[in-house]
């Protein structure tokens, strides 16, 4: 009898509840978290859609943008030309849609300037300290003390009077990009020379953070080397923030792009800016409200967009924020 009970004692399998947990990455948590903000989603399809817009310019535009017609100036939104017409002629939709190109060169091409400088002074002045910290911070402050708009002028402008003649003398296809980018390069160069400080202050923060922890520590008592340190110990974790930094710099770019050809400083025509067409339009205003009317509208919705998305992104990427 008793061998019979031990025979039909059922025998109890315990399992942990771990094996059926799927382990996530900090980044995948962000993306859902991200994902779960509606704002943020509804930003980030407006933006891809303008991206996918500008990147078919060719495809999308129903005419050239510098193509005009003196026939048809000055018209109002038809169904021939969705959004009128400009003084002379251009068909203003079209132009819009080119204008968004230049808008994502700048918002893209400034901040990976920005990144590629604001970066490696930021990791060197935080984790190095002494003179090189010294050095770089002070420079920072320098720059932080000129007013960033009046800076951004004295330099373009002196960069328009000089970089096309260096230019031509010194690189023929160093010339023909500058010409075919509208003098895009200027404004590069503008963004390089003085956007790139925020950047590193912020990194600068992190890694005097970061650099007192105690792995960073036993990582220095086990002998590794610095830049060792650096590339898989501190840059991972200064990820986030300039990330969020990005987000948020991105429109100021633009702005500051569209600032500056409004003022005739930034991109030269033919090619078409919105900051350009708002101040082509500007002196016919009351008369011809949609010349200033659709580039605003433009220029607004993706500064908006990228705000909210740079608030949606600061949000996910805390994981304080569950």
């Amino acid at each position: 009898m008793a061998q019979a009970a031990t025979q039909s004692t059922p025998t109890l399998t315990l399992k942990s509840p771990a094996a059926n947990v799927r382990l996530r990455t900090p980044w995948q948590d962000a993306w859902r978290r991200l994902m779960r903000n509606r704002a943020a989603v509804v930003a980030l399809f407006i933006i891809l859609l303008y991206g996918v817009v500008a990147i078919g310019a060719p495809f999308f535009a129903p005419y050239a943008y510098d193509a005009a017609d003196l026939a048809h100036t000055t018209q109002g939104p038809s169904a021939q030309h969705w959004m009128g017409t400009d003084q002379l002629g251009r068909d203003v939709f079209t132009r819009l849609i080119y204008g968004a190109r230049v808008s994502f060169a700048v918002a893209i091409g400034a901040q990976i300037v920005i990144i590629c400088i604001g970066l490696p002074l930021g990791l060197i002045a935080g984790y190095a300290g002494g003179t090189a910290d010294t050095v770089i911070t002070r420079v920072i402050d320098i720059l932080y003390a000129f007013p960033n708009l009046l800076l951004t002028i004295l330099i373009i402008s002196s960069l328009r009077a000089n970089l096309s003649a260096v230019v031509k003398d010194s690189n023929p296809i160093m010339s023909q990009i500058d010409k075919s980018t509208g003098g895009l390069i200027a404004v590069f160069i503008v963004m390089a020379l003085t956007y790139w400080i925020g950047v590193a202050r912020i990194v600068r923060g992190q890694v005097l953070t970061l650099k007192e922890r105690e792995y960073v520590a036993a990582a220095r008592g086990l002998g590794v080397k610095s830049q060792r340190i650096l590339r898989s110990h501190l840059l991972p974790n200064v990820l986030a923030p300039i990330i969020v930094a990005c987000a948020f710099g991105i429109p100021g770019a633009i702005m500051l792009e569209a600032a500056l050809s409004y003022l005739g400083l930034g991109i030269q025509p033919p090619l078409p800016s919105w900051g350009g067409m708002i101040s082509e339009g500007l002196p016919l205003m009351r008369s011809y409200p949609h010349l200033i009317v659709f580039p605003g509208l433009a220029l607004s919705l993706l500064l908006l967009a990228f705000t909210f998305l740079g608030d949606g992104l600061r949000d996910a990427l805390d994981p304080l924020m569950g």
